[in-house]
């Protein structure tokens, strides 16, 4: 009953004045709808650069582990966020819970701004990651849902392009900030505001976006979910797939909706435990060692802070450079071999990056050949780990199943990015940037091992086909 309470007061989209371009008004609600992937690319991008300002005695005065507290405080906000922002999002929607996002990534980065010391930074960085990990799961879970199937893929993965977009940019304001004004101090500050301008777009760009139609569906809401299906489909095609929504549905309507509980089924634990480990070894290949610390392993390795900043801005901007190339593969590869060729590739890169830092230590080689390593490693990340994640999260988990087990995978996600961002610099503090980059290695050949046994293809398949596959 509650349900349908929420269903009933939920607030109906305003009919457009004359027929949109469905395909122009998915586009639009695409690119709205992925402002929180660029707010969750600036916030964790930004940290790169403005570390080394906070961390002088001057400022916020860190140290090796509170360096790594500050980076990660957000990542543990966001582990906490993707659980409640997928249960959240199944209870109250998918568009009203972006809505919610909007405000707290706001209100959090401008409490980062001004943050006097190093607690009350760790505290709003912390809400801060509820935003990003909220948006982590809704994001996608939404992109996926208002996607046609033979677009999914491609509509999906923009969400990491704007991701590697917002922390492209954050590399670049950094850049010029800290050259421009690196004698001042608190020109962290300077870097950490810009955050707020993409937030109030966002806030603004919700108004546009429509619910999910499967999320109408899913409460009864008929009617409606014909309704938004229409704007974003032709009108032969959103009649026939709410037919087969309402289908699925059907053969649901005597199944209590998935818990904790029902893990114990063995395709829905298939489900989830394949979720959490593709989640867990993303992070646990040290992605996110370059993207919060590369400024560091930069200066580790060699180059200036300035010269680091600078360096830096070629890793963001290859990571752009390879989203885009690793969408435009999406329709000619399968899921499984690309992710199968972007660990691989990773796994190369952190093998040559641990050899050079050892046989190179000393050389005025080795910073050349480590940001030489960290473009290719991140060319095959976020050309295919990334990109793919993120679409096999948004597609394996049935619309029953969205919220617990999106949520649950999207949370061991955060927590290994969390024990990446904690200890990175006490690792490179405590056993040098050679051996840390082997240990990254080593879950890289795990992850190779485990996708090549445990990881079905569902490209091509519609989500309703995809947990059929699973049940059989």
């Amino acid at each position: 009953m509650e349900n349908a309470r929420v269903s009933d007061h939920y607030p109906v989209q305003p009919e457009p004045a004359g027929k949109k371009d469905p395909k122009k008004f998915l586009k639009l609600v695409t690119i709205v709808s992925t402002f929180g992937g660029l707010l969750f690319g600036y916030d964790t991008g930004v940290i790169n650069g403005a570390l080394p300002f906070m961390a002088r005695p001057d400022q916020l005065n860190l140290n090796p582990f509170t360096e790594g507290l500050v980076a990660s405080s957000l990542v543990l906000g966001a582990a906490f966020g993707s659980i409640f922002g997928g249960r959240l999002s199944d209870s109250q929607g998918r568009r009203k819970v972006i809505l919610y996002l909007a405000i707290l990534f706001f209100f959090s980065a401008a409490g980062c701004v001004i943050a006097p010391n190093m607690t009350v930074m760790v505290m709003f960085r912390f809400l801060l990651g509820l935003a990003v990990g909220g948006s982590s799961v809704v994001v996608p879970s939404y992109l996926a849902e208002i996607s046609p199937a033979d677009r999914r893929g491609v509509l999906v993965t923009q969400n990491e392009l704007m991701i590697v977009t917002g922390q492209f940019l954050a590399y670049v304001c950094n850049a010029v900030l800290g050259n421009v004004f690196g004698e001042a101090g608190h020109v962290w500050r300077y870097m950490l505001v810009i955050a707020t301008l993409p937030a109030v777009a966002l806030w603004i760009g919700v108004l546009i976006l429509p619910e999910s139609p499967r999320w109408l569906a899913s409460k009864g809401k008929m009617a409606e979910a014909l309704k938004i299906l229409q704007k974003i489909r032709s009108e032969s095609i959103a009649e026939q797939e709410l037919k087969e929504i309402k289908e699925h549905i059907s053969n649901d309507q005597n199944v209590e909706k998935i818990s904790f509980k029902d893990l114990g089924t063995p395709w829905i634990r298939r489900i989830v435990v394949l979720g959490i480990m593709i989640g867990s070894i993303s992070q646990l290949v040290g992605i996110n060692s370059i993207m919060y610390y590369g400024t560091q392993i930069l200066e580790n390795s060699g180059f200036g802070t300035k010269t680091a900043l600078i360096a830096n801005v070629a890793n963001g901007l290859i990571a752009v450079v390879a989203v885009i190339v690793g969408m435009s593969l999406l329709h000619k590869m399968n899921r499984r071999p690309m992710l199968l060729t972007g660990l691989t590739g990773v796994t190369v890169a952190l093998i040559t990056i641990g050899i050079s830092a050892s046989v190179l230590e000393g050389s005025p080689m080795l910073p050349y050949v480590v940001l030489s390593m960290t473009v290719i490693y991140l060319a095959f990340f976020q050309g295919a780990i990334g990109p793919m994640v993120w679409l096999i999260l948004a597609e394996i988990f049935p619309v029953r199943l969205r919220g617990i087990g999106m949520g649950m995978a999207v949370l061991f996600l955060w927590l290994c990015n969390f024990l990446v961002g904690l200890f990175f610099p006490v690792l490179l503090d405590g056993i040098g940037l050679s051996a840390t980059f082997f240990l990254f290695a080593m879950f890289g050949i795990a992850g190779i091992i485990y996708v090549a046994k445990a990881l079905p293809e569902t490209r091509g398949l519609s989500l309703e086909q995809i947990e059929d596959n699973f049940r059989s």
